[in-house]
Formats: C-alpha cells, sequence, structure tokens
C-alpha cells in the first residue's frame, strides 16, 4: 500500500499522506508555511467545531444540504470538538492571509471524518466534499472573525473564575494582614504608615476590577458575522442561514451569541477583539505592578525590605547555596510582557485590514488566545503558589513604621509643615525619634505627642460625618 495518497484541487495534484485525514489544501499549507512549528490554540480549533456543526445543522433546516450528508458532519464536527482528530490540525498560526489554509485544513478534516462515517474512505470527496458541504454558506472570511471571537470567549471561561479566585485570595490574605502596621512608601520613599491588610486590599481590588473589565468586553465579542459570506453581502447562503447558524451556535457552546446587525462590519472591523485585547493589557499591566510589589516587599532577605516572606518553590541559584528568589512573581511579570507584546501585535494587525475583509486575522486570532491562555495559567499559578503562601513579617513591619520619616506628617496640622520638616530633617540626619526632637524643642506635650504619631491612627480613615 503506497504511503501516500493524490489528491486535486484548483492548482493541481497534491501528494498527501494516506494516514492524513486532512487534504490538499493542507498539504500545501504545510509546505508553504515552515515557520514558527505553532499550531492553532485547540480552542480555536473547537470553536470550528461548533461553527461547522452550527452551520450543517442550519443549512439541514433550510433545506440546502442533504440529510445523510449533514448528519455525517455533525458527527464529524462532534469529535472534532470533543478534541479527537487534534493532531490532524497541523498548519502553522502563521499562514495564509485571512487564514484560508487554516480554514481549509478543518473543512478537509470534518469532510474525511464524515465520509468514513458513511462509509467511504478518505479523499471520496465526491461524497461528501470540504468546499461544497463542509463549506457549504460559509467564507473564510466570516467563519475565522467568528470562530475567533468564539474561541475567546469558551477561553474567558477559565481567565475569569482564575481571576476571581485570585482576588478572594489577596482579600483573606489583606485580612490576614490587617494588624500589620508598616511604613507606606511613595516614590520609593518613606511615607505615613499603613497596614499591609490594605496593601493586599488594594492588589484584590485591583484584579476584581480587571475581571469585570474583561467580561465587558467579552460580551462585544457576542456580536458575531457568521452568514456574510465573503464580504458580507451573504452570497450563496439561504435568507434565514445567518439567523439560524448564530441561534444553534449559541445552544450548542451556551455563549452570549448574537448576529452582527451588520455583516459589512463586522467582517471588516475587528474592534471587539480589540477592545478584548485592551482589557487583557490591563490586566496584564496590574498583574506585573502587583508582582513586583511582591519582590520589594519580599527583597533580602537580610538586606532588603523583608517585610513579606514568599512561599519557597525551588531553590534560587545554581551557585549561591540556601538562596530563594520571587521565583513565581518573575514569571508573572515575563507572562505579562507577552500579553503587552501581543497586544501590540494584535493593534497593528486589526489596523491592517483593507476594505472589505481584514487579512491579519491569523495572528490576530493567534496572539488573542495565547494572552488568555497564558494569563489563565499564570493567575492560577500566582494564585496558589504564591499568594496563598505569603506570611507577613510583622515585627520588620512595626519597626518601619516605627521609624519612617512620614510620621511627622501627621504633625503638620499641630506645628505646622515647615517646624514639621525641621523635625524630620534633624531626625534623619542624627538618628534620633521624631518624639525625642520635638519634645526637647517644647513644641508639644508628651501625651498629646503620641496621641499624634500612633501609627495605628494614621491608618485609620476619617469617619464621613453626617
Amino acid at each position: 500500500m503506497a504511503d501516500y495518497r493524490i489528491e486535486k484541487d484548483s492548482v493541481g495534484e497534491v501528494r498527501v499522506p494516506a494516514t492524513a485525514y486532512y487534504g490538499a489544501q493542507t498539504q500545501r499549507a504545510i509546505e508553504n508555511y515552515p515557520i514558527s512549528g505553532v499550531r492553532a490554540p485547540q480552542a480555536l480549533v473547537t470553536a470550528c467545531g461548533y461553527i461547522k456543526k452550527a452551520a450543517a445543522m442550519a443549512n439541514l433546516e433550510v433545506g440546502r444540504v442533504e440529510h445523510w450528508i449533514a448528519e455525517a458532519i455533525i458527527e464529524a464536527a462532534d469529535l472534532v470538538i470533543a478534541g479527537h482528530y487534534a493532531e490532524q490540525f497541523v498548519v502553522d498560526v502563521f499562514n495564509s492571509g485571512a487564514g484560508t489554509s487554516f480554514h481549509m485544513n478543518v473543512n478537509e478534516v470534518i469532510a474525511n471524518i464524515a465520509i468514513e462515517i458513511s462509509g467511504g474512505h478518505r479523499g471520496e470527496y465526491a461524497m461528501i466534499h470540504p468546499n461544497d458541504h463542509v463549506n457549504y454558506g460559509q467564507s473564510t472570511n466570516d467563519v475565522i472573525p467568528t470562530a475567533t471571537r468564539v474561541a475567546a470567549l469558551l477561553m474567558l471561561r477559565d481567565l475569569v473564575p482564575a481571576l476571581d479566585g485570585l482576588a478572594a485570595e489577596l482579600r483573606r490574605k489583606a485580612e490576614a494582614f490587617d494588624g500589620v502596621l508598616k511604613a507606606g512608601r511613595t516614590h520609593l520613599q518613606d511615607a505615613v504608615p499603613v497596614r499591609l491588610g490594605q496593601e493586599f486590599g488594594a492588589y484584590a481590588a485591583a484584579v476584581g476590577k480587571c475581571a469585570r473589565r474583561i467580561e465587558a468586553a467579552g460580551r462585544a465579542c457576542g456580536e458575531l458575522g457568521l452568514g456574510g459570506s465573503a464580504v458580507g453581502t451573504g452570497l450563496n447562503t439561504h435568507p434565514d442561514y445567518a439567523t439560524k447558524a448564530v441561534g444553534f451556535l449559541a445552544d450548542l457552546t451556551g455563549l452570549d451569541l448574537r448576529p452582527a446587525p451588520d455583516l459589512f462590519e463586522a467582517m471588516q472591523s475587528q474592534a471587539p477583539v480589540v477592545e478584548l485585547s485592551g482589557a487583557l493589557r490591563g490586566l496584564a499591566i496590574e498583574l506585573i505592578r502587583i508582582a513586583n510589589d511582591l519582590r520589594l516587599l519580599s527583597s533580602g532577605p537580610t538586606t532588603g525590605l523583608a517585610e513579606i516572606r514568599l512561599p519557597a518553590v525551588q531553590p534560587g541559584s545554581s551557585i549561591m547555596p540556601g538562596k530563594i528568589n520571587p521565583s513565581i512573581p518573575e514569571m508573572v511579570d515575563m507572562v505579562g510582557f507577552a500579553v503587552l507584546g501581543n497586544d501590540l501585535t494584535i493593534a497593528a494587525a486589526a489596523q491592517a485590514g483593507q476594505l472589505e475583509l481584514n487579512v491579519m486575522m491569523p495572528v490576530i486570532a493567534y496572539k488573542l488566545l495565547d494572552s488568555l491562555q497564558i494569563l489563565a495559567s499564570a493567575t492560577k499559578v500566582f494564585s496558589e503558589r504564591c499568594i496563598e503562601g505569603i506570611e507577613a513579617n510583622a515585627d520588620r513591619c512595626r519597626a518601619y513604621a516605627e521609624r519612617t520619616m512620614g510620621l511627622a506628617t501627621a504633625l503638620n496640622p499641630v506645628i505646622g509643615y515647615q517646624a514639621a520638616a525641621e523635625v524630620a530633617k534633624e531626625s534623619l540626619a542624627t538618628g534620633r525619634p521624631l518624639r525625642d526632637i520635638v519634645i526637647e524643642k517644647g513644641l508639644l506635650p508628651a501625651d498629646e505627642l503620641d496621641r499624634i504619631l500612633d501609627p495605628r491612627a494614621m491608618t485609620q480613615p476619617p469617619k464621613v460625618t453626617e
């Protein structure tokens, strides 16, 4: 038996591996695009499986595809959705404009699975054809933007709960650390006291807000141009196809999906994807900021701030014994930087669309789904392997709180800014406590000074009066 079969497309004959479920156009893509070695994310394959199933259901209902063919396509699509045949989706993420090569990879695989389901052999396209049947009423130009948005929404099911879990863990630490007094810092210099729990509470609030912004951006991705066909006119589709296909797709995925009111706009513009990527960029920025704070707060342990202790997850050096690094926050930083780069790529690609189509969709899909994947994974690891195990060095924090030059701020309303500044300067120059200098100068009595310079009192927000 030959190890290949001959298939033919509009360009000519192609040798395809005998065991492959893909066909001629996929084989050409393998040869044309040996670029990165990275294949489409599974979420994009799954989204295409749902689209092909929904399209077959819609075309069956409107009488455009024979019953047995539609049923075979539906069964084949179900296998793809379930993750079977994943090794058959072989096209590089950097492929032909608009994603035609990847789209045909999907059409060919589903066609050949459906052929075998129907009793035929791979490559017998007279039975079930990748273009004429699997792709009936569709185009790369409406399928790939739809698949990108559906895949993103499917992946948000992992990211949003992970973010909510991280926010919850940060809130737990905020409660646990509420009694830990420490020096605040602005410009990385001494500032008025703050509680460690207040810092962690702010981190929790920031992550929670990011999750809500991402959810809001995701809702925009539920507007689909499926049914627009090649340029938005719906050429070669039944009048009811678009509404039915999107309706079936919503039912199959459980997502809030709806037909775009303007199919032309949905094909030309990638604005919803840009909006979602922008929300992910915002999350990345917050995670980088929080991770860097944790690196600073845990620095040392003998020559840094050492206000908190991060869990030791691995040895920190190949040469320095006993060294422990903030490895998880460092990983979070790197993920954040990658997301920032992905967002820049998406922005550049989104503005590069011309006239009726944005042909840069493959890189848009790749970078968006990559951001969703690495953010979801990094967030879970950050929460479980770092935040959960953080401990406070309460004694170190208290010592800093009592020594911070920021305590002089509390003197402003009583002795004035200039006098307080002179006290602070003398304290810094001599190393003597602020309290001793104020009493020595006769600026305030000891009992009143103790009340004013109480670090805990300084961390309590003023009560709202009626």
